[in-house]
């Protein structure tokens, strides 16, 4: 399957994050030394199900870099028209693939895993969207603070996810366009997406009287697809970079994982050195000289 990373945000003055960004790519801040995207890619290169990776919304100057086959194309201004240009220059590559993943610019810690997930989840069927939600009680086991937006319904809150599997097909369809184009720009509020596909759902939805399964199936008949909504195990799937406390719990949250990093490789190289040193003692015949211990000191 293809991947489409959507890269063309750029915060206006209004928006949270214009201070970090100053009039500049969201998708280029940076998070422990490199552009927050390249760490996208860089979970992308070595996912299994992944062919190519198409970015929309930056250029080859902006110098990310990705270990499978990397594409780039212009923001096109709108997120619907983003993601079609990137279905269509997929199309254009020559796997014809029935599906295409998603994958937004601004989840800077999902894995390889987790994209492979995704992927081999969506495909255990033949449906047009699969939508990934994280629970409540996981995005805040992992990401504790990061004051995501919930949609409750009556067994479970959820917060949306930033990779998900669309049809091809759908996707470059472009009948009753208005209203895709409504939802996609509404992807950050629930409520008006909820609106959008109706007022029974939205007076559901407030009233905490509507199951996670009910609201696909009025959202699915609404806009007449066949869809999956998953509940994804990883909230790193749906821990988007939106505003300033989130950029700094991301780049902590980082700062720990590099710093345990370099903690397992020493111990690693330690352990190697031991038993390079073990093998040549063994070798020269020699017994190994003890270090000496307290007690030993002493006497």
């Amino acid at each position: 399957m293809d991947a489409i990373v959507t890269a063309g945000g750029v915060p206006l003055p209004e928006e949270p994050l214009y201070p970090e960004t100053k009039g500049h790519n969201k998708a280029l801040l940076d998070i422990a030394g490199k552009p927050m995207v390249q760490w996208v890619l860089n979970a992308l290169s070595e996912a299994k199900t992944i062919d190519n990776v198409i970015i929309v919304g930056l250029t080859e100057k902006s110098g990310v870099t990705c270990g499978k086959p990397l594409h780039f194309v212009p923001n096109q201004g709108k997120m619907l028209n983003n993601m079609r240009a990137g279905v269509n220059l997929s199309q254009q590559l020559g796997k014809k693939h029935k599906h295409v993943l998603f994958v937004s610019s601004d989840i800077p810690t999902i894995t390889p895993e987790m994209v492979d997930w995704v992927v081999k989840k969506a495909m255990e069927s033949d449906d047009d969207i699969y939508y990934n939600v994280i629970p409540r009680q996981v995005m805040e086991k992992r990401f504790p603070g990061s004051k995501r937006t919930y949609t409750r319904f009556k067994d479970v809150d959820v917060t949306g996810g930033d990779m998900n599997v669309a049809r091809i097909k759908l996707v470059l369809d472009k009948s009753d366009n208005s209203l895709w184009e409504q939802i996609a720009n509404s992807r950050k509020s629930p409520l008006k997406q909820a609106g959008l596909i109706g007022f029974d759902t939205l007076f559901l939805l407030l009233f905490r009287r509507m199951s996670l399964d009910k609201a696909v199936e009025k959202i699915t008949k609404k806009l007449d697809v066949s869809g999956k909504m998953f509940l994804c195990p990883f909230a790193e799937v749906g821990m988007d970079v939106d505003k300033p406390h989130q950029l700094e719990l991301i780049r902590k949250d980082f700062k720990k994982r590099l710093k345990k990093s370099e903690q397992g490789e020493r111990t690693t190289m330690a352990k190697a050195a031991k038993i390079v040193e073990k093998k040549a003692v063994e070798k020269s015949g020699k017994k190994p000289v003890e270090k000496p211990t307290r007690k030993t000191a002493k006497k």
